[in-house]
C-alpha cells in the first residue's frame, strides 16, 4: 500500500498544528523535540481549517445592528441637520418638477410627431385648402396645423379684398383670384412658426436650470456636512470614525441627490432640444411648400 511521504510543513505551520487538537486536524502527526512533522496531506488541509476557524470567529456580534442602522439612508436623512434637510427638500422639488416636465413633453412630442405625419399626408393629397382646413381641428397637436391656419387666414384676407364694394362680384370677372403680396403670407407663416416653436419649447428651459443649479446645491450640502464633521471633531476632541461619519454621510447624500436631479435633466434637455430643432426644420419645409402652392395658384 502506498503511503504519503512525510514532509516538513511551511514555516509557522508546525506551531499551529502543535496548538490544534488532533481531532480538528484529522491527520496523524508525530511530535519531535523542536520539530513538528506531519503528513503532506495534513499540510495541504491546514489552510482550509484555518479558513474555517476564521469564518467561525467572524460571526457578527451583538453590536452589528447599530452599524447596519447607521448606514441606513433613511436613518441618515432623519438624523441630518435642519439645513441638510432643507437642501435635500429643494433638490427633491427640482427633481420632481423635472420628471413631471420630462413625461409631459415626451407625451406632447409623441402626439405632435404622429399628427404632423397625418397632416402632411392630408395636405399633399388634397386639391383645395378648404379640405385641409376641415381636418385641422382634429390634428391640433401638430405645429404644422398652426402654420397652415395662419397662412390660410392671410390668403383668405387678401382674396376677399379682390371683390367689388358690393361684395357679390369679383373685380376681375375673367381670371382667377390673385394675391396682392406673397411676402405678407410669408410673414404670417414666420409669425406662426415663432409661436409654435415657443409652444414646443415651453417649460423645457427649466430642465437646463435644474441641470446647472442642482449640482451646486448638492455641493453646498456637501460643504455643510464637512463643516459639521469638523465641529464634531473639535467638540469631541478626537477624530474617530464615530465622530466623523455622520457629517460625511450627510455630505455624500447631498452630493448624490444633486447628481440624481441634474443628470436626467441635462440628458432630456439635450434630447428635447434636438426634437425642437427637428420640428423647426419641418416647419421651414412646410412654409416653403405652402408658399410654392400659393404662388402657383394665386399669382
Amino acid at each position: 500500500m502506498l503511503r504519503l511521504r512525510e514532509s516538513r510543513c511551511p514555516s509557522g505551520a508546525s506551531d499551529w498544528i502543535a496548538s490544534t487538537p488532533r481531532t480538528l486536524l484529522g491527520v496523524p502527526g508525530v511530535r519531535e523535540p523542536g520539530l513538528e512533522r506531519v503528513s503532506l496531506e495534513g499540510c495541504l488541509r491546514m489552510p482550509l481549517f484555518a479558513l474555517a476557524l476564521f469564518a467561525q470567529g467572524a460571526q457578527p456580534g451583538a453590536g452589528s445592528g447599530e452599524l447596519d442602522r447607521s448606514t441606513d439612508i433613511v436613518r441618515l436623512i432623519a438624523d441630518a441637520s435642519v439645513l441638510s434637510k432643507i437642501v435635500l427638500l429643494i433638490l427633491l422639488i427640482f427633481s420632481a418638477v423635472s420628471w413631471a416636465i420630462i413625461f409631459y413633453k415626451m407625451w406632447i412630442y409623441r402626439r405632435a410627431e404622429a399628427q404632423s405625419s397625418t397632416f402632411l399626408n392630408v395636405f399633399r393629397k388634397s386639391t383645395k385648402f378648404s379640405e385641409v382646413q376641415a381636418v385641422c381641428p382634429t390634428l391640433s397637436a401638430s405645429p404644422l396645423v398652426g402654420l397652415f391656419q395662419s397662412g390660410y387666414a392671410e390668403l383668405n384676407a387678401q382674396l376677399r379684398t379682390e371683390k367689388s364694394p358690393e361684395g357679390n362680384k369679383p373685380a376681375a370677372q375673367a381670371g382667377r383670384p390673385t394675391l396682392k403680396s406673397l411676402d405678407a403670407v410669408d410673414r404670417a407663416l414666420l409669425r406662426a412658426s415663432t409661436v409654435e416653436l415657443y409652444r414646443l419649447e415651453h417649460r423645457v428651459p427649466f430642465l437646463a436650470t435644474t441641470a446647472s443649479i442642482t449640482p451646486f446645491i448638492g455641493l453646498f450640502g456637501t460643504v455643510w456636512g464637512i463643516v459639521v464633521s469638523f465641529q464634531s471633531i473639535a467638540g469631541a476632541g478626537n477624530a474617530g470614525l464615530t465622530v466623523v461619519a455622520p457629517g460625511i454621510a450627510e455630505a455624500l447624500i447631498a452630493t448624490a441627490a444633486g447628481l440624481f436631479a441634474a443628470i436626467p435633466a441635462v440628458y432630456f434637455y439635450n434630447h428635447f432640444t434636438n426634437k425642437v430643432k427637428k420640428f423647426a426644420s419641418e416647419m421651414d419645409d412646410f412654409s416653403l411648400e405652402f408658399l410654392n402652392i400659393s404662388e402657383r395658384n394665386f399669382t
